[in-house]
């Protein structure tokens, strides 16, 4: 069985629709997908439906924006409760911060080049929340850049003049409150350094210590030597470990199912969350 458990559709920064991200992952041979949309939940209803015709099972989730020490830190929510109230609101915070953090970035961007608020939301589908992706794709489109990786190492680096932070929860809240609603969370590409700062160990332990389940292990942004580390520590900390391609469709070079998770795995994640596997 191969489960791909972090991928994207376009309700945040992906390329296709979330029934047409379960028909990719069965050309791929993906037996399972995780739709773990940036900070949103509503591709779940499209991705449901779309189970029979693709035979694909879908687990449902989160990808949570959060912080720590200043450090951005993306948080993965599985089977969580799409109803809990306080969980939602900082959904609802996040995605709404991220809006307003890109309309900033557009009008610094705006000073020294020719782009719009309009040319960023025709690279959205409909009701995304907007963020770097989508202003990478709009310098694209206008030239600028030849694509979204030279994009964020350059005009949208957070190092460069144009960046601008939002507003996310602190990781060890985070993790709190996906537990509260009966989600599963881990840690997404903890030691992923080539995106920026990484956190120090002593805050993976915190989060352990304050309900994380497990570490996404296999990405194509860890080394050999990180994916080493991460297992030691994962056994040391009683997590489970994970592999995920984090597809986002045409957006990135990440392809489905080139790293997978265990079939043990699942069922832990299964058997902790709120809601259930949707099955063929």
């Amino acid at each position: 069985m191969r489960i791909d458990l972090h991928t994207h559709s376009r309700v945040s920064d992906g390329t296709s629709s979330p029934a047409e991200l379960m028909h990719e992952a069965a050309s791929a041979g993906v037996d399972v997908v995780a739709l773990t949309d940036h900070d949103s939940t509503a591709g779940w209803t499209e991705a449901s439906a779309a189970v029979g015709a693709a035979q694909v099972a879908l687990v449902r989730g989160a990808e949570i924006s959060c912080t720590a020490g200043g450090i951005s830190v993306h948080l993965l929510s599985y089977l969580h409760d799409p109803e809990d109230g306080p969980l939602s609101a900082v959904l609802d915070a996040s995605r709404a911060s991220r809006d307003g953090r890109a309309q900033a970035m557009v009008a610094r961007l705006a000073e020294d080049l020719d782009l719009t608020w309009a040319d960023v939301q025709a690279q959205a589908g409909d009701g995304a929340t907007i963020g770097r992706p989508h202003l990478a794709d709009a310098l694209v489109a206008k030239g600028y850049v030849a694509d979204r990786a030279e994009a964020f190492a350059s005009l949208l680096s957070p190092a460069g003049k144009y960046y601008v932070r939002y507003g996310a929860p602190a990781a060890v809240d985070a993790v709190r409150l996906v537990r509260a609603a009966g989600g599963v969370p881990v840690f997404a590409h903890p030691r992923a350094s080539a995106r920026g700062r990484i956190v120090e160990e002593p805050v993976i332990r915190e989060m352990a210590s304050a309900g994380l389940a497990g570490l996404e292990v296999d990405h194509r942004d860890h080394t050999e030597a990180d994916r080493e580390h991460l297992r030691v520590l994962a056994a040391e900390l009683g997590l489970f470990v994970t592999g995920s391609s984090d597809y986002h469709g045409s957006g990135k070079p990440n392809r489905l199912g080139e790293h997978t998770s265990s079939a043990e795995v699942l069922q832990v994640i299964e058997a902790e969350g709120h809601l259930e596997v949707v099955y063929p």
